[in-house]
């Protein structure tokens, strides 16, 4: 057996990647897809009809301009997951742009966009996420929209705070990101973190611990994993979202993986329970330099990553008036 079948005896193994051929490669139950893994996707001749699709439509659908752009991008992404439903049984994360991370109303407006174009593709809503980054106006964003069964994936998540606050929202799923936590102590210390002392798997411990112990329904799906060994100390999580290239490895290794978290286990701990609102999440958020410093980069990287979407966008609908 190798080590990738065994983690799937425990864990919901999810594929992190908009490389529809790795994904029907590795066969993970869902998969995630942002706007620098659709870019990069969207460069590959494989997937041009879906590009020239998306460009067709916004050309109908919309004058010329920032409308017909935000429409091609937003129907890009939805043909992705349109064909990335086709090869796994899950779901599929589509992300709002992170220039609404501060932005409730217009991230609840841009949400609404994408579930249309989805269901008008025929495409039942069940197997839709939408990623929204976890800042208050996000977590807000995402509560209403829970509210009108369109499903959340919380992204860019960092601090315990940010983790309590999605669960007292009620959203479907979290993201926590081991690989840039383990990073910022990297760097911070100048050291290796030892495997058993990683502080981004320790991050996600706590918070599926934290979720089991009191019920919460919010599940808990480790992201931005930079080794397997950070993978094999979280068999168990709900779900682990995995790039292909450390997929290749887990399913190369021989194996039987020993399962770390579990229901069980967390219920049987002492851990006290919280509550916050948007004073005390913000302070408690604030007391945690590492989260707000990798928060604000990642907001900043995913917005230049959607530029970077739209400069092309904008590229090819040029192109296609001249």
């Amino acid at each position: 057996m190798s080590e990738l079948e065994s983690l799937k005896q425990y864990t919901t193994v999810v594929s992190d990647t908009g490389d529809i051929g790795a994904i029907a490669q590795y066969k993970p139950q869902d998969a995630t897809t942002n706007p620098s893994l659709l870019f990069k996707a969207a460069q590959q001749k494989e997937y041009r009809s879906l590009v020239d699709e998306a460009l067709s439509y916004a050309g109908k659908k919309a004058s010329a301009g920032s409308a017909q752009t935000a429409l091609f991008m937003d129907k890009l992404a939805v043909n992705f997951g349109c064909e990335i439903l086709k090869i796994i049984p899950g779901r599929v994360s589509t992300e709002v742009d992170a220039a609404f991370s501060f932005d409730t109303q217009g991230s609840i407006a841009k949400a609404r966009e994408l579930i249309k174009l989805y269901q008008d593709a025929g495409v039942d809503r069940e197997r839709i996420l939408i990623k929204l980054g976890s800042t208050w106006e996000g977590i807000k964003a995402a509560e209403q929209l829970e509210k009108e069964g369109i499903h959340c994936n919380l992204t860019l998540l960092f601090s315990f705070a940010q983790a309590v606050a999605c669960a007292e929202a009620k959203v479907t799923l979290i993201s926590p990101f081991v690989g840039r936590i383990y990073d910022w102590y990297k760097k911070s210390t100048g050291a290796e973190p030892a495997v058993d002392a990683d502080p981004g798997v320790a991050s996600v411990k706590r918070i599926y611990e934290f979720y089991k112990k009191y019920d919460y329904k919010t599940q808990v799906m480790g992201a931005s994993f930079r080794k397997v060994e950070q993978i094999i100390e979280l068999a168990g999580c709900d779900l682990l979202t995995i790039s292909p290239d450390l997929l290749a490895q887990l399913q190369k290794r021989e194996g039987t993986l020993q399962k770390k978290l579990s229901v069980e286990a967390a219920k049987a701990k002492d851990i006290p329970n919280v509550h916050l609102d948007e004073k005390t999440y913000r302070f408690e958020h604030n007391q945690d330099q590492m989260a707000v410093e990798k928060l604000s980069e990642g907001i900043r990287a995913f917005y230049v990553d959607g530029r970077k979407l739209e400069k092309y966008a904008q590229s090819l609908i040029g192109a296609s008036a001249a």
